[in-house]
Parts: C-alpha cells; sequence; structure tokens
C-alpha cells in the first residue's frame, strides 16, 4: 500500500475518536461518576473492596468517607505481595508488569502496578488520542510518512516470581503490538538497552539513516540525543538531518528551561511541540491545541480524579475534593483512583487548572520537590518563570539547576542556595543572582514578603555548575535516562551538598 494513503486511513482512524473526547469535555461529571462506579464494582471481590466494602459505596462522599487517602508507603507491603505473584490483593485480574520508578518518597524505589486494562485503555489509547488531536489540528501533517524517534528509558525487563518490572517506557514498548515497531525508531532491540551510553551511540547510528517525522520523549535526555545527532552529522540543525521533521511530543519535566535550546535546533516557525502529562501511574492529560501550554485533562482513561488543595496539604484539615469542585487559578495535590488498582493514591504531582470548560490544567510541580523552610512556598513553576525572566534580561542559557535552603544558624539569616548549569553563562553574575532575586519576588508574594529588608531571607547565593556537572550526578546514582531527573527544588540540603562537593 502506498505511504500516502496509509497516512489518510491512518489519519482517518485516529480523527474517529474526536467524537469520544466531545463526550468527556460534554459531561464531564457524569463521565467521571461512572467511571468510579465501574472502578469500584470491578474490584468489590478483592481483599481491599471487601476491606472497604466497595459494593455499597454509591457517591464521592461516601468514597472518601470509606477509602482512606494513601501514599506509596501505605502500599508497599500490598505491591510486594502482588509481585510475588498474589492476586486479587487490589485488582481482580493479575498484576504481571510493575514501572519501576524512583520517586521521592522514603522507599528508595517504587514500583507501580501496571494491569492489562491501564496499558490498553490509559497508556495505549493515550497514545492514539495524541496522535488524533495531533492530526486533527494539522490537517496537512505528513506524520505518518515517517517514523516517530521514541526515546525511553535505558533499564531492561527484569522478570521475577512470573512478574516483571522495569522503566514504564520499556514496559509500553515490549508489549506494543508487532506493527507498531515499523512506525517507531530506534528498533525495541536497541530501545531496551540497559547501558545508557552504549544505547545512545545505537539510537544515533541507527535514526540518522531513517525518515524521522516525529520526536517522543523527556526533553532532558531528548536533548543529549538531538545534539549527539548534530554532532555526529556534522549538521547545525535538526531539519538538515530529517527534512520532513514536523513534531515533538514531550513530558516528563517542564520544557520552559529547553525551549530556547530546541528553537535553535528546529529553526522552523510551524514546527509543533506538543506536551503530555504522564507517569508511571497512568495517563492524565495532553496539549489538544497548536501553540498551547494548557493540558486537557483525559477523563475517561479509567482514572477518577480527586484534588487536594495545597493551602491544606498536609494539614489535619486536609480534604480532597472531586473535580467538580475545584476552582482556577488554585494550586492542587493530584489524588487518582486507576485501573491498575491504585485507591485514592496521592502521586506528588501539584497542577492548576486553567480552565473549567474544559478541564484543562498546567503541571506546576510537586508535593515534595519546593521550597517552604521560611514559609515562602517556592514551587518549581515559580524557579523556572524567574529564571526564563531572568534568562532573557541577562542574554544567558540555563542547562539544568537545583536549589535548597541555607538555614538559620544563630542571628545569620536564612538564604536560598542554587547551583546553575550555564550553556551561555551570564556576563556579570551579580547582576544575574539580584535579577533572579528580582523575578522570584514579582512571582512569589510569599518569597517577597520574606525578603523585605532582608526580614527573614538573605540575597541567594548562586555556584556556576561546571560542564555536566548534574549528568555526571545521574551517572553516579545510575539514573541516566529514561523518567529520571534532577530534583529542581528541595526542603533539604542532600543533593546541593552532594553536587557541590562534585563541582570541581
Amino acid at each position: 500500500m502506498p505511504i500516502p494513503l496509509v497516512n489518510s486511513i491512518a489519519s482517518w482512524f485516529l480523527k474517529k475518536r474526536i467524537h469520544q473526547m466531545e463526550l468527556f469535555i460534554k459531561y464531564p461529571h457524569e463521565v467521571q461518576h461512572e467511571l468510579l462506579r465501574h472502578l469500584l464494582s470491578k474490584a468489590k471481590n478483592t481483599e481491599m473492596g471487601r476491606k472497604y466494602g466497595f459494593s455499597e459505596i454509591k457517591t464521592h462522599s461516601e468514597f472518601a468517607r470509606r477509602v482512606p487517602i494513601q501514599q506509596y508507603e501505605d502500599y508497599q507491603a500490598c505491591i510486594e505481595r502482588s509481585r510475588q505473584g498474589e492476586a486479587n490483593i487490589f485488582w481482580p485480574t493479575p498484576i504481571k508488569w510493575f514501572a519501576k520508578s524512583s520517586g521521592t518518597t522514603s522507599a528508595k524505589s517504587k514500583f507501580i502496578p501496571v494491569s492489562e486494562d491501564s496499558l490498553e485503555h490509559c497508556h495505549y489509547n493515550a497514545g492514539k488520542d495524541l496522535l488524533c488531536m495531533y492530526l486533527n489540528n494539522n490537517p496537512q501533517s505528513q506524520l505518518f510518512t515517517g517514523k516517530s524517534l521514541r526515546l525511553g528509558g535505558s533499564k531492561e525487563i527484569y522478570k521475577n516470581n512470573g512478574t516483571a518490572y522495569g522503566d514504564l517506557s520499556a514496559i509500553l514498548i515490549a508489549n506494543m503490538p508487532f506493527w507498531a515497531e515499523f512506525s517507531s525508531t530506534p528498533s525495541n532491540e536497541v530501545s531496551l538497552m540497559n547501558d545508557w551510553e552504549v544505547k545512545m551511540q545505537a539510537i544515533v547510528n541507527e535514526t540518522i539513516k531513517e525518515n524521522v517525522t516525529s520526536l517522543a520523549g523527556v526533553p532532558s535526555w531528548m536533548l543529549v540525543l538531538l545534539n549527539n545527532i548534530l554532532e555526529k552529522t556534522g549538521n547545525e540543525n535538526l531539519f538538515e538531518v530529517w527534512p520532513h521533521l514536523e513534531v515533538y511530543f514531550h513530558g516528563g519535566v517542564s520544557f520552559d528551561p529547553y525551549a530556547p535550546q530546541y528553537q535553535k535546533i528546529l529553526p522552523k516557525e510551524d514546527f509543533r511541540f506538543y506536551e503530555i502529562y504522564n507517569a508511571s501511574e497512568g495517563f492524565f492529560a495532553c496539549q489538544d491545541q497548536n501553540d498551547s501550554k494548557e493540558l486537557l485533562l483525559m477523563l475517561d482513561y479509567g482514572v477518577y480524579y480527586e484534588f487536594i488543595p495545597m493551602d491544606i496539604y498536609g494539614s489535619a484539615a486536609e480534604k480532597a475534593i472531586p473535580l467538580s469542585e475545584v476552582e482556577t487559578g488554585k494550586n492542587y495535590a493530584v489524588v487518582i483512583t486507576t485501573n491498575a488498582g491504585l485507591w485514592r493514591y496521592k502521586i506528588g504531582d501539584t497542577v492548576k487548572f486553567t480552565s473549567i470548560s474544559p478541564y484543562r490544567i498546567k503541571v506546576t510541580g510537586r508535593t515534595k520537590h519546593h521550597i517552604n523552610v521560611f514559609g515562602e512556598e517556592l514551587i518549581i513553576e515559580n524557579a523556572e518563570a524567574a529564571l526564563k525572566k531572568t534568562s532573557l534580561v541577562t542574554n544567558c542559557e540555563i542547562v539544568d539547576y537545583t536549589a535548597a535552603p541555607i538555614f538559620m544558624e544563630g542571628k545569620e539569616k536564612g538564604a536560598h542556595e542554587w547551583i546553575i548549569e550555564f550553556k551561555n553563562p551570564p556576563r556579570d553574575f551579580e547582576k544575574f543572582k539580584n535579577e533572579l532575586d528580582l523575578a522570584l519576588q514579582q512571582v512569589n508574594s510569599d518569597y517577597e514578603a520574606k525578603r523585605y529588608n532582608n526580614m527573614t531571607l538573605n540575597m541567594p547565593k548562586i555556584h556556576q555548575a561546571r560542564e555536566k556537572l548534574f549528568y555526571d550526578w545521574l551517572k553516579k546514582n545510575d539514573k541516566l535516562g529514561g523518567q529520571h531527573k534532577i530534583p529542581r527544588l528541595s526542603n533539604s540540603r542532600s543533593y546541593v551538598e552532594e553536587l557541590l562537593g562534585m563541582n570541581q
């Protein structure tokens, strides 16, 4: 079959999904309510379903009253039993896969259950929907005339007691239908290589020969790969390597710090960037409009949503509200119930709603990745907005960063300490520091109040990181590739101290 015909048929098939999306956009609360009832009904005879009386729950308020909000530590014992092959604990169908994730819990690694239902009706449906929305917005697209360069994790699949675990991306690749590999590059064999640096070169060698029309992967690691490709080929931009490249689907970390570098190597005004919001626990939202920073919350993937306002998060008044009660502009922690058996589970992310008709969000950070030692409530969204503004004013480019508090000692006031790796450093570091401090005050009134007359906080302290400091730190901690990312903000000094020790 000629490639243009394949392109037309695939586009027609994917666009049919638009009508189903219109249903949950028009009736969001009804769709979520029916989904909750379906999940409860399906799991009513599991160990957890019997414990909390799932068969008797009819409303969100009853669900919230009976079932406690849980974190990974609360689930860990059940997950370990499931990993040993025990069935019907929190989901009625066997759990054969566990996505290994190095999260911010006290556990060294998290093992998130991935059921057949979540693979098919959440993760894979999301991939199709993303293409559907892109094609609907870009009818002249020739996406299917070439291949998608996918950059997944560098972990192999490890089997144990009839179950298996690995990076979510490795699990998705291992379970894809056989025909999916024909539209992707690199090959599954290369994609699942364990050694990240060997794998990187293998991907470069394999993909430069292909007609790549789209990119998919985490911005930080994709940028490393693309720079390696430009170095290998001697080209200045990616269109000299792949003339028909038209879109980059990205997620996992904020794109803002990397945007200037991507615009340099992808210098076309009509090139598209599409953001997704997914995690080991599920696929939650994706960009549904060209040139937008808002993500449409996907309500029919087998994920039931609740939200905890961050102004009461962790307090005695903590309470999760359903989708119908959220407001725009407020910061919320996300709580999910899923078709993989996670019940009222805190995933550790925070979001703000930019719209409630339809429900669109922006990811603002992590519940544990913020600095609030002095009441300043600095979140990742604040930090990246301030860094972006400061970079423009001081004409520099940032590769990576992290920040932590300098604790008060005696009469000495506190401060924030930053380690920043630059691609192009500022000429005047004192000006950079002053501008960053000013920008942080402009985006965060709590930080501004603590900085007033140095009342609580002194000026920030900034270190210039040597080249590849953060890469070397990730390598040292066996975190190269995949979903691993730099901890941007922390109330602890452990990351900063370790990085400073390596910054020689």
